[in-house]
C-alpha cells in the first residue's frame, strides 16, 4: 500500500464514481480501477460494491476512509508547512461554519482572504454544531466555528464571540410589545424556532429550563433565512442571535427586542483537533472570519463581545 493508492481510494470514496474520481485525479479510468483492485487484493477486503449507479463503499471501505483520511490531511498540512517560502501561504483549508456565520460574514470573509492569500484553496461546509464536532474529531474538517455546546468538548476550543440573542418581530405585522421583554413572557407568543438538533435551540432550551419556562414553537425550521422571512411577513416571533436578524433590522422590516431576566447569550467557538495543529492558512482564515463577526456586530450596534484569543 502506498500514498498514491490511498489518494485514489479517498477520491473514489468521496466522488462515488470512477469517471468523476479519475477526472479529479487527472488520470485515466483504467489506471484508477487497477490501483483500487490492487489495494483490495493487498488488504484481502472488498472496498466498493460496483453497481449501475456508481461505486458504493462497503463496511470495510467506510472503515478505511475513517482511518486514513486524518492521516492524509496530516501529511498535506506537513507538506504545506515545509513548502512555505518567503511568507507565502499556500495549501487547502477545510472548515465548517454554522448558518448564522455563513449567512452574515462568509462572503466578505472569503473575499478578504482570497485577496490576501490567493494561493490557498478553501472548502466550507454548512451544518450543525454536533455534526461539526464529529467531523473535526474524525479529520474531515481542519476546524469549525460552532455554538458552544452544553457538554464538555474533547477538542481544542477558542471562544471568538459572545453574542446576545433577541426576540425578533415584524415591524408591520408583529404583535405590540415593549422594547424589552422578559424570558417568562415568551410562551405567550407564537414562536418560530430552530429544531432541537440546532445549536441555537440548545442555547435557548438551556436558558428556558433554568427559568422553568416552556418554549412550544408553532414552527421549527433550521434555515435561519427562512425564519427571518416568515417573521417579517406574519405575527410570528423568533429568538435568534442579533447577527442573524441584523440586516432585517437595518432594512426596517424586523424589530429586535432585548430579552431580560435573564439575558440569553450564545458563544461562537472555534474547535480543532488537539493532535492536529492548524496550518497557517487555517489560522489566517479563522482570524479574518472572527474580525468580520466583530465588524458586523459593531456596525449594527449589537451587544456582542469579541473575545481575546485564548485556547481552552
Amino acid at each position: 500500500m502506498d500514498l498514491k493508492q490511498i489518494q485514489y481510494f479517498i477520491a473514489l470514496f468521496e466522488d462515488g464514481s470512477v469517471t468523476r474520481a479519475a477526472k479529479r485525479l487527472n488520470i485515466v479510468q483504467p489506471a484508477l480501477s487497477m490501483q483500487i483492485a490492487k489495494l483490495e487484493e493487498e488488504l484481502h477486503q472488498q472496498l466498493f460494491e460496483r453497481g449501475a449507479h456508481g461505486m458504493a463503499p462497503t463496511a470495510a471501505g467506510r472503515l478505511m476512509y475513517r482511518l486514513f483520511l486524518p492521516i492524509m490531511r496530516d501529511l498535506a498540512h506537513a507538506r504545506q508547512q515545509l513548502q512555505q517560502r518567503d511568507e507565502v501561504v499556500t495549501g487547502h483549508v477545510s472548515i465548517g461554519l454554522i448558518a448564522s456565520v455563513t449567512e452574515s460574514v462568509l462572503a466578505d470573509s472569503l473575499s478578504r482572504f482570497h485577496a490576501r492569500y490567493p494561493h490557498v484553496e478553501v472548502t466550507v461546509a454548512d451544518g450543525f454544531t454536533a455534526t461539526f464536532i464529529d467531523w473535526v474529531a474524525g479529520g474531515q474538517l481542519d476546524a469549525a466555528l460552532i455554538n458552544k455546546p452544553r457538554s464538555r468538548l474533547s477538542l481544542d476550543s477558542q471562544t471568538l464571540l459572545d453574542e446576545e440573542m433577541v426576540l425578533a418581530t415584524s415591524v408591520e405585522h408583529g404583535p405590540d410589545l415593549p422594547h424589552t421583554i422578559e424570558l417568562a413572557q415568551l410562551p405567550e407568543l407564537e414562536l418560530v424556532l430552530p429544531t432541537k438538533r440546532h445549536g441555537l435551540r440548545g442555547v435557548l432550551d438551556t436558558a428556558a429550563q433554568h427559568e422553568d419556562v416552556l418554549l412550544a414553537p408553532r414552527f421549527e425550521i433550521d434555515v435561519l433565512s427562512t425564519i427571518v422571512k416568515l417573521v417579517e411577513s406574519t405575527r410570528f416571533a423568533t429568538i435568534l442571535p442579533r447577527i442573524a436578524v441584523g440586516r432585517a433590522v437595518q432594512r426596517g422590516t424586523l424589530r429586535a427586542h432585548p430579552i431580560l431576566a435573564p439575558r440569553i447569550v450564545r458563544h461562537i467557538v472555534r474547535v480543532s483537533h488537539p493532535r492536529r495543529p492548524l496550518s497557517a492558512a487555517a489560522e489566517a482564515l479563522i482570524e479574518i472570519i472572527a474580525d468580520e463577526l466583530h465588524r458586523v456586530s459593531n456596525a449594527s450596534g449589537m451587544n456582542a463581545t469579541l473575545v481575546p484569543k485564548e485556547t481552552a
